[in-house]
């Protein structure tokens, strides 16, 4: 049998267009997928930026609005700021109170010079303790003329400023009871209200002032003596500071 001679097969020369293809084809794609990606709806975006921020309790972006992150600082440095602008607070309040202590001496300068007021400021203000004497007649809570004149006197220092103004009225221990006043409690009560109704006809807004009659409970002295019980028998007009000051008592004025 004769034996069968087969040709080879001519190599084809064309194989590479199939790869090229392929790969112009696949940087087509590519090109397509960055260009979708690149061409974002920038409003669905927004939209959708937002509710994922609403439900995770961030706030809305707005169109035109770049929000930046807070600033994260150290914890100590937060502590030190508040802290330094609490002193500054405390320091400005506390020039606040001893100016206004040095303007209600100027006024009231010849009763301290008697001994018949003191002005002191301390950690809740400035106060000013009145001798009963000077206000009012012996059991009786209306306000004789002379102490009339120098509470309107303290009155225009206080009507233009803003802090809480508490009057409180003391006595001594001796027992009161008359057609009036029952009791001590009483007297105190309607002489301090006495000063506070004085000081509202002068200017001062009412909403900053209450009136306290403490009764012979708080003395400053001893009442075992006529001199102890004079001293005892007061009003003190307490300007109260609007930030509390760690400061020890500061004797301003009077004995």
């Amino acid at each position: 049998m004769a034996r069968k001679k087969y040709e080879e097969e001519a190599e084809n020369q064309d194989r590479w267009l199939i790869s090229y293809a392929d790969f112009i084809t696949l940087l087509f794609a590519l090109f397509v997928v960055m260009y979708a990606v690149s061409s974002i709806n920038e409003g669905k975006y927004r939209v959708l930026s937002n509710a994922l921020g609403n439900a995770f309790g961030r706030e809305p972006v707005l169109p035109g609005i770049v929000v930046e992150p807070p600033a994260a600082l150290p914890i100590a440095s937060r502590l030190s700021n508040q802290r330094t602008r609490r002193i500054e607070a405390i320091r400005h309040e506390r020039e606040q109170m001893t100016s206004m202590a040095r303007d209600i001496l100027k006024v009231l300068s010849p009763l301290i010079q008697e001994g018949k007021v003191r002005v002191t400021q301390t950690s809740l203000g400035v106060s000013v303790e009145i001798n009963a004497s000077v206000l009012f007649p012996s059991g009786d809570a209306k306000l004789t003329e002379e102490s009339g004149q120098a509470l309107k006197a303290v009155a225009a220092v206080l009507k233009n400023d803003t802090h809480v103004i508490q009057v409180e009225g003391h006595t001594d221990n001796l027992p009161i009871r008359n057609l009036m006043f029952p009791s001590n409690w009483e007297l105190s009560a309607v002489r301090a209200s006495s000063v506070v109704r004085l000081f509202i006809e002068n200017g001062i807004v009412e909403r900053r002032l209450t009136a306290v009659g403490y009764g012979p409970t708080r003395p400053i002295v001893e009442n075992n003596t006529a001199e102890g019980r004079s001293k005892n028998r007061r009003v003190a007009v307490t300007i109260l500071s609007a930030i509390p000051d760690p400061i020890t008592e500061i004797p301003v004025g009077g004995n």
